[in-house]
């Protein structure tokens, strides 16, 4: 991709008053946080590495207020571990984002989706469909990983985006050739890192403070001077939370739950299994109060030791619900005529209680920002207690998206 830069009275370029000011904390991380990416949940949720096709082709968000937080042409600085202060001399406009938490975070300040992602594949625009006004169409966005994540490529990328919104220390954990140099190369060109690795809190690198959804919206919120739509969407989420706890039952009627990466996708006979953490990825089991049925058992977590468990082992724990997460690109009705088909044939599986009653669902996705997570609660809740009803104004967040925050 090509883009003019543009000028500032000195008739220096945008590029020039972009300022990397903080310094990347964690020297010593270790190597490889995640597996193949061809084998559950390392990899595609696709099983190709390819992007979902789901959304269409329907322009982005438009702005329609100002931004108002800084004024034009004065530089600013926003923190956020692990980078420290960042300071910016103008506000960014093209971006990269780590993942789908981050790139929702952005649509929902109105900004235009992010050049690339780290896996376009994850990041499940589909979410967006029920939203009038707001479509993001994964189809053009690029993905950073393919069998290895390349510091030439990220170095390319600096010269088309203002901003990398991603956690530089996940890069380094991520990636076998990656160090502390490379991250700092690719910051020199001007284009800052800032990000924070959210979705789990089960990296023994990331020895840093772990910020909330909302902490972290509200982080990039500031670097996008975009601090009246953040105000909104909290309040609208905070609204949302009061409707979901008036649906969650006593703590004895809530069902336990096994949140796991079936391998393989469709007919899997393992899983990796998720222990419940703060991480943002459970926020929406959190939020409803389910039992973690691994929580008081010998399972240990995939991000501790990349475990897996079998039929058997599942058996033994019997958990109420069976949440099968890499499956989002799928329909309920694909998801069903595929994995649960196949559970229900197989002579353990079939002996699961989750399995008899219906309960196997989509486990939901890896990253969530505030209108994703507003999608997937909604449907969680219908899963774990059979709610049917809309729990949120769908046309107050394509205002909220699009500038009308009154």
């Amino acid at each position: 991709m090509e883009r003019d830069a543009d000028t500032n009275d000195t008739g220096s370029t945008r590029r020039d008053v972009l300022k990397y000011g903080g310094a990347i904390a964690g020297s010593g991380l270790l190597a490889g946080c995640l597996g193949d990416a061809e084998s559950g949940p390392v990899g595609s949720e696709t099983g190709d590495g390819t992007p979902d096709a789901t959304a269409t082709d329907t322009a982005s968000p438009t702005e329609t207020n100002s931004r108002t937080d800084t004024p034009a042409g004065e530089a600013y600085t926003v923190s956020m571990p692990p980078v420290g202060e960042v300071e910016f001399g103008d506000v960014p406009e093209t971006w990269a984002a780590n993942n789908g938490s981050w790139a929702d975070m952005g649509i929902a300040l109105g900004q235009a989706p992010p050049e690339a992602v780290y896996l376009a594949s994850r990041y499940h625009t589909h979410y967006y469909d029920d939203v009038p006004g707001v479509s993001v169409d994964a189809g053009d966005i690029t993905s950073l990983w393919g069998g290895e994540l390349s510091v030439e490529e990220f170095l390319a990328l600096s010269e088309d985006v203002d901003v990398f919104v991603m956690d530089p220390n996940f890069l380094i954990g991520r990636a076998k050739n990656w160090d502390r140099e490379d991250v700092d190369r690719i910051a020199s060109t001007g284009t800052p890192f800032f990000g924070n690795s959210i979705f789990s809190r089960g990296y023994g690198w990331h020895d840093y403070e772990y910020l909330s959804l909302y902490e972290a919206f509200e982080k990039l919120a500031a670097v996008f001077q975009r601090r009246e739509r953040y105000e909104a969407f909290e309040t609208l989420h905070r609204e949302f939370q009061e409707r979901v706890a008036e649906i969650v039952p006593p703590a004895d009627d809530r069902p336990s739950v096994a949140i796991m990466w079936p391998q393989p996708i469709d007919e899997p006979t393992a899983f990796s299994p998720y222990l419940i953490d703060e991480g943002t990825s459970f926020k929406q089991w959190r939020d409803l109060g389910v039992k973690d049925a691994f929580a008081n058992t010998d399972v240990r977590d995939f991000h501790s030791d990349r475990s897996r468990i079998d039929y058997e082992t599942l058996l033994e724990i019997d958990p109420d619900m069976l949440l099968l997460r890499g499956n989002e690109d799928k329909t309920a009705a694909e998801f069903r005529d595929t994995v649960v088909s196949f559970m229900e044939d197989h002579p353990v599986a079939s002996s699961l209680t989750a399995v008899e009653n219906g309960a196997v669902h989509r486990g939901g996705p890896l990253y969530q920002g505030p209108i994703t997570n507003l999608v997937v609660t909604e449907r969680a809740a219908s899963q774990a207690y059979g709610v049917d009803a809309e729990l949120f104004d769908r046309q107050r967040v394509a205002d909220i998206v699009n500038g009308d925050v009154e």
